[in-house]
């Protein structure tokens, strides 16, 4: 069965060219212009993904971020302004999978989300093993995660990322690593994703024991998950 994408973008030709390049590729697409469409339809459980371009009148796609993020942990694709960071940064926090800065091309965008919807997977019924690092335990298979017993809801960038410093607990993990590993792409110049990602799973993990974050920061080398 064709994977489901959602399309969320004001800019009509944009989105035909995009929708085009995505059938033919064996994507079933769906396509909105406006945000409050966007997130009805975002959150309706139809879709594997939605791309979602941030400049868009009324809601804009920073808000229908937020608001999808309120109630799905659905993978998300922001379209950013080239070089505008502020934007890019902020749908990093609120829990985007990865950013395309426009203009871009239908090859390039598809490219990406294959990284983005092969990185979430698909839960399995099979029984998997645990990576368990303290009383973090991680599901590589059913893409789970558990804290003390308590599942941590987190985004398929997240899990990707917080996977890779489980299976490497106590040792320092560089971000080029982190980039190629649990992005599927090289680490771009100045490019921050890889921490707002960090930052995000530390608030969701909260402090160990005794205070620390569980994922520290290693000045110019990298991020390691602590051994408790």
């Amino acid at each position: 069965m064709a994977e489901r994408i959602l399309l969320i973008d004001d800019d009509v030709e944009l989105v035909e060219m995009i929708r085009d390049y995505l059938t033919r590729e064996g994507f079933e697409v769906s396509k909105v212009h406006d945000g409050e469409s966007g997130v009805r339809e975002a959150l309706s459980g139809r879709y594997a993904i939605a791309v979602v371009d941030v400049m868009m009148p009324g809601f804009n796609g920073i808000e229908v971020l937020r608001r999808v993020r309120r109630e799905s942990t659905m993978p998300v694709l922001m379209l950013t302004a080239r070089g505008d960071d502020t934007d890019r940064i902020v749908g990093l926090e609120l829990g985007a999978d990865d950013y395309v800065p426009k203009p871009c091309t239908a090859r390039e965008l598809t490219a990406r989300i294959r990284v983005i919807l092969k990185r979430a997977g698909h839960p399995g019924e099979t029984v998997s093993r645990a990576f368990k690092v303290g009383v973090l335990a991680v599901w590589p298979e059913k893409r789970r995660v558990e804290q003390a017993g308590q599942p941590v809801e987190l985004t398929s960038t997240e899990f990707s990322l917080l996977e890779v410093l489980v299976r490497n607990a106590g040792q320092v993990v560089s971000k080029e690593e982190l980039s190629e590993q649990a992005l599927g792409r090289p680490l771009m110049r100045f490019d921050r994703s890889i921490d707002m990602h960090m930052c995000n799973i530390r608030q969701k993990l909260g402090e160990a024991p005794d205070g620390r974050s569980r994922i520290q920061t290693v000045i110019r080398k990298g991020y390691m998950l602590i051994k408790e």
